[in-house]
């Protein structure tokens, strides 16, 4: 059956999908909850999402790079359970999506990944360029991920992977474009060793997350389907990215699937990745 858009769009609360009980179309906090504050002056309320990854992610490497003020806290977010509609992170980020930071030092929130990765980089002088050009370029491909990532995740990865029900047009749609994102990163890749030149930058620190993901087999089982291994030199950037030992503990904060060896729920200290499988050095 073909459906008929009516004249006026009304919310059906019961319309399915995996995130039906937390989706609205309406703003604000649904129920008084205070955030957590730990010792140190970031504190990160996030989950182990591809856009959560970017953060601890940067958190890691910039301890790893030796800025002991980066110490944090992160803190889970669990979105399945709605938290992000608490009036403590709704206060901190009115969007009610994860990431969100706040940096108790300075007396500033942050919130979506992309704002985060930038306020880190230019309050640690680390992971972004100073150079007119380079920094242009790195800046470039931060706003290409935040641009092109939705398409992945809330078109195709919903399409594919969560809607209650599959059609032809819409998966056909955003696969289209999964594969065109994917030729423009491995065109790219085939003439530098990161996205932005051959220096590791927050572009790269973005981007690995969603299709570093996407072409290692971690994200929606598609991999396969959208024919990734045909994109090599993608492959070998999300290979190199995915080695470091920042990364990969990176990956392991605020963690909801996966062996229990590989995850961390909340992290307040170094010394909480010793009871996990991965490297800590």
């Amino acid at each position: 059956m073909t459906y008929i858009p009516p004249k006026v769009w009304i919310w059906d609360a019961d319309s399915g999908g995996r995130f039906a009980n937390i989706n609205r179309p309406l703003a604000g906090a649904t129920y008084n909850k205070e955030l957590p504050v730990g010792q140190h002056p970031l504190q990160l309320y996030s989950q182990g999402t591809p856009n959560g990854v970017k953060v601890t992610v940067m958190l890691e490497e910039l301890l790893a790079l030796g800025h002991s003020g980066a110490e944090y806290d992160a803190w889970m977010i669990n979105i399945s359970d709605g938290l992000q509609f608490s009036s403590g992170f709704v206060e901190v980020n009115p969007n009610s999506k994860i990431p969100a930071l706040v940096d108790t030092q300075s007396g500033v929130n942050v919130f979506e990944s992309g704002a985060i990765l930038l306020y880190l980089a230019e309050k640690f002088d680390a992971f972004l360029p100073t150079k007119t050009k380079e920094r242009a370029e790195t800046m470039n491909w931060l706003f290409w991920l935040h641009g092109s990532a939705p398409y992945l995740g809330g078109g195709f990865g919903h399409f594919y992977a969560y809607a209650p029900e599959k059609y032809e047009y819409s998966i056909n749609r955003f696969s289209m474009e999964a594969k065109r994102q994917l030729d423009v990163l491995d065109r790219n890749l085939a003439e530098r060793q990161y996205l932005a030149g051959n220096t590791y930058s927050i572009a790269d620190i973005a981007t690995a997350p969603w299709y570093g993901a996407l072409v290692k087999g971690l994200l929606y089982s598609a991999a396969e389907f959208l024919d990734v291994s045909s994109y090599k030199n993608v492959t070998r950037w999300a290979d190199e990215i995915y080695a470091r030992p920042a990364f990969q503990r990176g990956r392991m904060v605020n963690r909801t699937h996966g062996p229990e060896s590989q995850k961390l729920e909340e992290r307040h200290n170094a010394s909480d990745f010793e009871k996990l499988d991965l490297p800590t050095t």
